[in-house]
């Protein structure tokens, strides 16, 4: 559990650091911030590693957050995971962006960690919803929870790696549908489709054929 005194002190990192474009997060960097509570954080986090590792359990508390608090249950398999993958999409910031390639070469033990928690998170989730989708006649019936799960969460945070997609050229929400959306056309069955594509038209999101530049490289 982390402590609520903590809770604003990593938001500054977290904002500082985006700002700065650096995931230098050694005390000597941080105390080059004007007005950085330096000294409190050193009272709560003894070193950088555990700076990184509590930063990064931090997001996944907002991440386990989205997928807990919205139910996956009473509803149609795809309406649900449009939905949870809608509001991760509108808080992605908030729990994503330390998960870089920054973070992953500069403590790789750190990231491994948490990235076989998310996965943990996100693989229970939708094997829920895979049954209930299959249930539903939605998904096909011959699928993986655990590659659907990894595939989605690999997703995630490759579409908001700057090297591969760089925010001058490619819109985050466009990106993000795309997707949302090659990874439901994958697993549904005829009927699920039908239903997305009405899905799609209800909530105005861009049909495959106007995304050209996105559909190559998400193939």
């Amino acid at each position: 559990m982390i402590h609520e005194e903590l809770r604003p002190i990593l938001d500054l990192t977290r904002r500082k650091a985006l700002e700065m474009n650096s995931f230098d997060l050694s005390f000597d960097t941080l105390s080059q911030i004007p007005e950085f509570p330096l000294s409190d954080l050193k009272s709560f986090v003894p070193s950088t590693e555990d700076l990184v590792r509590l930063l990064l359990e931090y997001e996944l508390e907002k991440f386990t957050d989205i997928v807990e608090n919205n139910d996956l249950l009473d509803k149609n398999a795809i309406d649900a995971m449009m939905h949870v993958s809608v509001e991760i999409s509108r808080k992605f910031n908030d729990i994503f962006p330390s998960l870089s390639p920054q973070i992953k070469l500069r403590y790789p033990a750190v990231y491994h960690e948490q990235f076989q928690k998310r996965l943990k998170v996100i693989s229970e989730k939708i094997r829920i919803n895979l049954g209930i989708g299959m249930g539903q006649g939605m998904y096909r019936s011959d699928l993986s929870a655990e590659l659907i799960s990894r595939l989605y969460l690999s997703r995630l945070i490759d579409i908001h790696n700057p090297d591969f997609f760089p925010l001058e050229s490619f819109s985050f929400d466009v990106l993000f549908n795309q997707m949302f959306e090659s990874l439901i056309r994958s697993i549904a069955t005829p009927e699920g489709l039908k239903y997305f594509e009405k899905q799609l038209k209800i909530n105005n999101l861009q049909p495959r054929s106007k995304k050209k530049t996105q559909q190559s490289v998400l193939h």
